[in-house]
């Protein structure tokens, strides 16, 4: 769906380039995630790609057709949602998607719809100078999914957004990778990443560092074990009185007391005589993996965190 190779981008009087040297490919129906902190060059990738910022150097081929060669008709096939939202204040919900949505040939998704699936149903014809800025960013979404593009380019879609209204653009990006979709995502919230994209790369500085899938990164940067939180009954510690346990209850604080945790290697978990036993013998309360989380290997593979 994309192939870019050796992208390289400088704004005017920049003392060094907003993107240098990027190489990635996305396949169709992929959900694709650019993630890094603010000023990594996320949003100037994504502005070359849909054709804002145009004197770059390097190869791109968009729906195998160099990206210099494509006219309007791009814009048919491909939908945005950019980060800080550009509507129309003065027209409601509804007249921004019936404006915008007289912009494309083919067939558009109705308003309705639209402002349904992203939790506006009821807000449809008020002002959008009346909008928050959340409500403007799901409208945003909104109008990108007009013409029901087979490629998205989303910047930070869930940035600033509640938790019930960040999982209906989740439930939403996913709704449109079933459908077939490519989505090019950009996003500095790992926890979003981790969940929607099949691969992400991870870029600092204009460069990438690394890409791969999310499960993978999580494997390599994370411990081969398993931690076991059981707990702990008084009458299972050793050495526990009854002042003890009224001192302890006495402090509001029992979580040390009443919880033991352990950890084992997972080769030969199953025939770990210790483990074994714990988990017969015990309350056992989670078991789980010590895998590390997209922020954990990101921080490990470019010494950054994501602010």
């Amino acid at each position: 769906m994309i192939r870019v190779q050796d992208l390289r981008f400088a704004y005017n009087k920049a003392d060094s380039p907003a993107v240098d040297r990027l190489s990635f490919e996305i396949e169709p129906g992929e959900v694709f995630g650019f993630l890094g902190p603010s000023g990594a060059g996320k949003s100037t990738t994504q502005k070359i790609l849909i054709g804002l910022l145009e004197d770059y150097q390097g190869s791109i081929q968009v729906m195998d057709r160099d990206l210099a060669d494509w006219g309007a008709d791009y814009y048919e096939r491909v939908g945005v949602s950019f980060e800080f939202p550009n509507h129309y204040l003065k027209l409601t919900a509804n007249e921004n998607l019936r404006y915008f949505g007289a912009l494309y040939r083919g067939t558009q998704r109705s308003p309705a719809s639209l402002l349904e699936s992203v939790g506006l149903e009821e807000d449809g014809d008020l002002l959008v100078s009346q909008y928050s800025k959340g409500m403007k960013t799901r409208l945003g979404v909104a109008r990108a999914l007009l013409h029901d593009p087979e490629l998205l380019f989303l910047d930070e879609p869930t940035a600033g957004l509640d938790p019930i209204n960040a999982r209906r653009i989740v439930d939403l990006i996913q709704a449109h990778r079933r459908s077939g979709k490519t989505v090019f995502l950009t996003t500095h919230d790992m926890a979003v990443a981790d969940e929607l994209c099949d691969r992400v790369a991870f870029i600092v500085d204009g460069r990438i560092a690394l890409i791969d899938t999310p499960r993978a990164l999580k494997l390599r940067g994370g411990e081969p074990e398993v931690r076991v939180e059981y707990s702990l009954e008084p009458s299972t510690q050793p050495g526990t009185d009854s002042g003890a346990d009224s001192a302890n209850s006495g402090n509001g604080d029992t979580s040390s007391a009443a919880r033991g945790s352990e950890e084992f290697p997972l080769a030969g978990l199953g025939d770990n005589a210790r483990f074994l036993q714990l988990i017969r013998s015990q309350q056992v309360q989670t078991i789980h993996t010590l895998e590390a989380t997209l922020a954990d290997v990101f921080i490990q593979v470019t010494g950054r965190d994501l602010q």
